[in-house]
């Protein structure tokens, strides 16, 4: 299901997700676009493409999600890896948990006095 473009304004952070269909043993995913906090489940913006990982096919409105990520979405870090395997420019992505955390570790292990 699909909002209409008046209640987009509602919206607050939007990301780029994966969206579990198909059944147990032949799991495959839809690209959507949908509020960040939302349940897969709901409702979502846009659907963008798919990916299935047995076959590991993909496909995916390459304009569509330029769109949406100049508009400020962000991609999951899967969605993230599977743009940039496909050559989709993407735009500087805000820091991920791991990555702080291993900058922060680095930073730690920097400064620790050697015994």
């Amino acid at each position: 299901m699909t909002l209409s473009a008046s209640s987009l304004i509602l919206f607050g952070m939007l990301s780029i997700k994966l969206k579990l269909i198909g059944k147990k043993g032949q799991r495959s995913f839809r690209v959507i676009v949908q509020e960040a906090r939302a349940k897969l489940g709901g409702k979502f913006v846009e659907d963008l493409g798919w990916y299935n990982p047995h076959s590991n096919k993909f496909e995916i409105k390459k304009d569509r999600v330029l769109h949406w990520l100049d508009a400020g979405a962000q991609p999951t870090e899967t969605v993230s890896q599977l743009l940039k395997k496909h050559d989709v420019k993407q735009p500087p992505r805000l820091d991920s948990r791991r990555e702080v955390d291993a900058r922060q570790e680095e930073k730690t292990a920097r400064t620790a006095p050697e015994e």
